[in-house]
């Protein structure tokens, strides 16, 4: 059993979503704009850390394909592979 004033709040909140979205979004991309600027020489100086950060990680994500350093060993052949060779 629902009443008309039901409805209606629902759709004034609806309604109002997209101006509070828009004025949000507005507001971090004015705020990191600004932030950005001010702190350049910081962000700047801070790169060469970053790279060697990144290392590490990309090397993990390198060997996640063969299990780690210890899974060096050659993979066996299947039984038509190995009659298919001269």
């Amino acid at each position: 059993m629902s009443t008309r004033s039901d409805t209606t709040g629902h759709s004034e909140r609806k309604r109002w979503r997209l101006p509070v979205w828009l004025a949000c979004t507005a507001f971090l991309a004015i705020a990191s704009f600004f932030l950005a600027t001010e702190h350049r020489a910081h962000l700047v100086g801070i790169l060469p850390y970053l790279l060697l950060l990144s290392c590490p990680v990309i090397h993990l994500l390198m060997h996640r394909g063969h299990h780690g350093h210890g899974a060096h060993t050659p993979s066996r052949r299947a039984p038509e592979e190995e009659r298919s060779r001269p």
